[in-house]
């Protein structure tokens, strides 16, 4: 199987979608990939475990994509041996009454992980300068001081979207959140054919909705909108890793792949030691509980 070097897909300077690949060629067969991927959750369940006993960082992973992207199935496919106490997924729809009389983040923050533990956010609060952007009058819905119609919504309005962005990610990173965002990158054609199949296969059709091909029509804004918002905001403590998604298989052992060479980086996250007084008396408490047959 071809060697990928994940850290190829990393954003570290400004990018250009379209110059992307949305599929690499792996050079293996699907199986080879499975068997590969089966390996890495494998290690990141254990790898979970350990950060549980240490508790002390928590793991948000964010998730972006178009429509068909393959966040669903990722997401069951790469962390389906976890324990189930150890990741919880949140998938984020439009925001209810009760959302919209906090500030666009509150919904976020209820999210994040507690320490030991993973949050997968299947789309994330990068929606609030994504969908909103391409849809601006989404924005009125959270009755915001001076913002009365779209003509209020300025370049300078989305400029503090992004630092307020930057501004959340950075205060829980410093407070122990390990932060992975995936953009899938999927191309308009793939995206074509995932949507034919939901239409041709019966069992898949409740998946489709006509909005998704409105929303298809608006491809390029989209586009333009995903490029700005990873750019603005990659940052070393938060960053945006662009995979192809034209291939599921191998969209999910990158991103496999990808956190779990990120987090073996974190050589202090070990299993917490027992007190000096308590190893020196295990025998002790053994022979206590076995005498007691």
């Amino acid at each position: 199987m071809k060697n990928i070097d994940c850290a190829k897909l990393k954003v570290t300077n400004p990018i250009e979608l379209k110059k992307i690949p949305t599929f690499i060629d792996v050079a293996t067969s699907e199986k080879k990939k499975e068997k590969e991927l089966q390996k890495n959750r494998e290690k990141l369940s254990k790898l979970q475990d350990k950060m549980y006993a240490h508790n002390k960082y928590g793991v948000l992973i964010c998730l972006q994509g178009m429509d068909t992207a393959g966040k669903d199935s990722l997401i069951r496919e790469v962390f389906k041996e976890f324990n189930a106490r150890g990741v919880v997924v949140h998938s984020f729809k439009t925001p209810n009454s009760t959302e919209l009389e906090h500030d666009y983040l509150w919904r976020h923050y209820l999210a994040l992980p507690e320490k030991g533990k993973f949050s997968v956010f299947n789309r994330t609060h990068y929606e609030n300068v994504l969908v909103t952007r391409v849809h601006p009058n989404y924005i009125l819905n959270e009755n915001i001081p001076g913002i009365n119609s779209v003509e209020d919504i300025t370049e300078a309005f989305w400029e503090n979207r992004f630092k307020s962005i930057n501004a959340f990610e950075e205060h829980i990173a410093a407070n122990g959140v390990i932060i992975l965002k995936f953009y899938l990158h999927l191309s308009k054609e793939e995206q074509r054919q995932r949507l034919l199949r939901r239409l041709e296969t019966e069992k898949h059709n409740w998946k489709f909705s006509p909005g998704d091909l409105k929303e298809r029509e608006l491809w390029d804004a989209y586009q333009k909108c995903y490029e700005e918002a990873i750019n603005k905001t990659s940052k070393e403590h938060a960053p945006w890793y662009v995979v192809p998604a034209d291939n599921k298989e191998t969209c999910r052992y990158l991103v496999a792949k990808t956190i779990l060479e990120t987090l073996e980086k974190y050589t202090d996250i070990k299993e917490p030691e027992l007190e000096n007084e308590v190893k020196e008396n295990i025998k002790m408490y053994h022979d206590k509980l076995a005498s007691e047959k």
